[in-house]
């Protein structure tokens, strides 16, 4: 008889923007003249800019004709996307990060679950706390998590990095010794990062126990500050200890196109064993890549027009991120994040959980964001708004706030 992966049993709960949906969804069934403005889920609200949407009627007619149709695309990704990401991504800012490095997939997300299968199951990882809830979640499928503590809501073999209000939210160096270490800089929830010099720590201490970092940077196009690195790789020796992901999703609106990618050097080994290789093994077995249409779009972002057309909506939408800051504060709030990400981390008021604040603001202001529970043991206590809303809804979001 047919048997289950039972490490999906010991998952608490369903997924996190699954149970928001569920509590959006009902309150609304129950409430059809309310009108909700959702600041929750990290979902992109301006459109596609000009020259992606010109690169993708482009590719559609390539499609119509039997001269330029295209089918399958490469395993890695199509060289034309991969050598633009090279160059502007990588080489530009000083890094050596070759075109056969870098492997184009359909998004962050996919990647942030699937990297855990090319290690031990028996590596024990290491996670900021709080932090988006894929990177555990994947390895508690996988069986790399231990038992799961619902009363402490922590797994007994994860190493978990307090983030909090007391270390400004940035992850110190675990007591136990990590074989896997995840990094979301800037980090989604808290909306901070680390800078260069601090992250150069980091590489060093990963060198030096022979650890992996998985280095989220999907929101790197959002950074600000110049002492704040965009990639691992700015760091010396990261190409022998971090793999790094990073998403067309935030900095493009990719989130209804799906595109992304993971650099993976083939600097990094396990003894002989290139994890380069392994990575390419995995991705031409269970990913048939993304569309050619959607990495032409990609390629776009690349492009002078679509790098001034992106820099407007970066623009946009931080200048939602300080509307929703400046006015938390003006209304008492203790808040956090809104510079280097498009993310505000509250503190919730006294004597409310993440939920109850969850469920006040939805029942009270029509309003919905992201308990911080929801990223880890350590986010009780707190709330995430986004500033990917469109700039009227997120103001009238403020002002039901205010009037709490």
């Amino acid at each position: 008889m047919f048997q289950i992966n039972d490490n999906y049993l010991k998952l608490p709960g369903s997924y996190l923007f699954s149970t928001i949906g569920k509590k959006v969804n009902a309150f609304q069934a129950a409430n059809p003249d309310k009108d909700i403005i959702r600041l929750g889920i990290g979902d992109v609200t301006q459109p596609l800019a000009p020259a992606i949407i010109e690169a993708l009627h482009r590719a559609v007619d390539e499609m119509g004709n039997a001269d330029t149709f295209r089918g399958y695309a490469p395993d890695l990704g199509y060289e034309f996307l991969r050598n633009a990401i090279a160059e502007q991504d990588y080489q530009k800012r000083g890094c050596g990060i070759a075109p056969d490095e870098i492997f184009v997939s359909d998004g962050a997300k996919s990647d942030s679950g699937n990297i855990q299968e090319i290690f031990s199951d028996g590596c024990r990882i290491a996670v900021c706390d709080p932090v988006y809830p894929v990177y555990v979640d994947s390895n508690a499928m996988a069986g790399r998590t231990g038992t799961y503590d619902a009363d402490k809501e922590m797994w007994s073999r994860v190493i978990y990095m307090p983030c909090t209000a007391e270390n400004d939210f940035v992850p110190e160096f675990p007591k136990e010794t990590p074989d896997l270490i995840y990094l979301c800089l800037p980090n989604n929830p808290t909306g901070t990062t680390l800078p260069k010099e601090k992250l150069q720590e980091w590489v060093d201490y990963a060198n030096r126990i022979g650890a992996v970092i998985i280095y989220d940077a999907a929101y790197e196009a959002y950074i600000s500050e110049n002492n704040v690195a965009h990639s691992i790789y700015e760091c010396s020796g990261a190409e022998t200890c971090a793999i790094e992901i990073r998403s067309f999703s935030k900095n493009a609106g990719f989130t209804g196109l799906r595109l992304g990618f993971t650099v993976v050097p083939k600097a990094l080994k396990c003894g002989e064993v290139s994890l380069n290789a392994l990575w390419a093994r995995r991705h031409g077995t269970k990913f048939n890549g993304a569309p050619y249409i959607v990495q032409r779009a990609g390629e776009a972002v690349y492009s002078e027009a679509g790098r001034a057309q992106l820099k407007e909506q970066i623009a946009y939408y931080m200048r939602n991120a300080k509307v929703i800051k400046d006015g938390l504060k003006d209304a008492g709030y203790t808040v956090f994040g809104g510079v280097n990400a498009p993310y505000i981390w509250l503190k919730t008021p006294e004597g409310m959980s993440s939920w109850d604040f969850f469920d006040h603001l939805l029942e009270n202001a029509n309003v919905v964001g992201t308990p911080g529970s929801g990223f880890g043991p350590s986010g009780e206590g707190y709330f995430r708004l986004t500033a990917f809303g469109n700039y009227e809804n997120t103001v009238r979001a403020l002002e039901r706030i205010k009037a709490l």
